[in-house]
């Protein structure tokens, strides 16, 4: 309908050529033909400047009709100009060897990458492990992590465990076998039954707000937190980093209502509905609207409360046995535990060390066991 309506109306089509001087289209791979006839509809002939950028080895929505290859569409109907991307700036040199052979498999025209990262593990980067049982399985991950951890002093947030469905199969296993020196969370639990995951919530930009704000005013030494609650309130009210008149009011607004904060809660929140007050008390000093309108998708039906109801259930769970509010917010980010987490919610996470468990056939198509051959 919305291609028929511009089609028909050249008025509406020259209004849209008048505010977008370039249009950026990202994770083009995926695009549709009803979504790439509406593009053309709109800007082919126009002086707008189109940039795509993908990777048809990324495709993920051929489920839902996307285009087998949009780019040579995109080449035709644009007179569009190919640039390949090589660098790689976020793999080391052992790793983009590996993708570049699992490129290839994938895509025989494939570019081979160059990687732009300094290796930081002299041992191999990247290793398939079988094993005969889950409990051996179990047993050397406990021993490799433990090693990892003293060997590159990593805290246990730089380590993920990730699954391909239900880590809850996984972790009565994993316990036994690290004991009481290795701590284990599973991050895709659901949070008080309700439709929020646990890696869901700790990855909200209201979560990360509300968890700043409490870290500067229950917290010692938390001068970096001031420092991100002061540029996240200014963004959210559309104050620019050199008005210094408005930042200075503003700094002190937010110092005023942090001591104010930590002098009337000084008492951990147990109660559920207690922290549920306390973390709508934090959004609205962050402004409810002025998140809704940065964030769209909180305007969206009800998503905002469930975050925030997800919130309550974690941050009031977390201070129960918590005897201050350090230990009480490290709990509600698991600082000291290794996150177990499914692979579609880790994307765009980075970690120094990452273990895919369960890699064997029954983990893709059936019931999900730790890896048995």
């Amino acid at each position: 309908m919305v291609e028929l309506l511009l089609r028909t109306t050249p008025m509406a089509r020259d209004a849209l050529h008048l505010t977008y001087s370039h249009v950026f289209l990202d994770e083009f791979q995926d695009t549709t033909q009803v979504q790439y006839d509406l593009l053309e509809t709109i800007f082919k002939g126009s002086n707008t400047v189109l940039t795509a950028v993908g990777d048809n080895k990324q495709q993920i929505m051929r489920w839902a009709m996307a285009m087998e290859d949009p780019f040579r569409a995109f080449e035709s109907g644009f007179a569009a100009r190919r640039v390949p991307l090589f660098h790689n700036y976020r793999s080391s040199p052992e790793l983009v060897r590996i993708q570049a052979t699992l490129a290839k498999a994938i895509d025989e025209e494939a570019p081979p990458p160059v990687s732009k990262a300094q290796g930081t593990v002299r041992t191999d980067s990247c290793v398939i492990w079988n094993f005969t049982s889950p409990q051996r399985e179990a047993n050397h991950l406990a021993s490799f992590i433990a090693a990892e951890m003293k060997t590159h002093r990593l805290r246990p947030r730089d380590i993920a465990l990730i699954v391909r469905q239900r880590p809850e199969d996984y972790t009565s296993k994993l316990e036994t076998a690290f004991g009481s020196n290795i701590l284990l969370r599973n991050e895709a639990e659901r949070l008080g039954n309700g439709p929020v995951a646990l890696q869901e919530l700790l990855a909200e930009e209201v979560s990360e707000v509300v968890l700043s704000l409490l870290r500067l005013a229950m917290t010692g030494r938390a001068g970096r937190y001031w420092t991100d609650c002061l540029q996240t309130l200014a963004m959210l009210r559309g104050i620019p980093i050199d008005d210094d008149r408005r930042q200075g009011s503003l700094a002190g607004e937010l110092d005023r209502f942090v001591v104010k904060l930590a002098s009337n809660n000084r008492e951990l929140v147990r109660a559920r509905s207690k922290a549920r007050g306390l973390i709508d008390h934090l959004v609205n000093f962050a402004g409810r609207q002025r998140l809704i309108a940065r964030y769209p998708a909180y305007g969206q039906g009800a998503w905002l409360d469930k975050i925030l109801d997800a919130a309550a259930f974690h941050l009031s769970r977390s201070s129960v046995g918590a005897d201050s509010w350090q230990v009480a917010l490290d709990a509600f980010e698991g600082a000291n535990y290794i996150p177990l987490m499914t692979i579609h919610k880790s994307k765009g996470l980075e970690y120094h060390t990452v273990i895919f468990i369960g890699l064997d056939d029954s983990a893709w198509w059936g019931t999900v066991t730790l890896i048995e051959r």
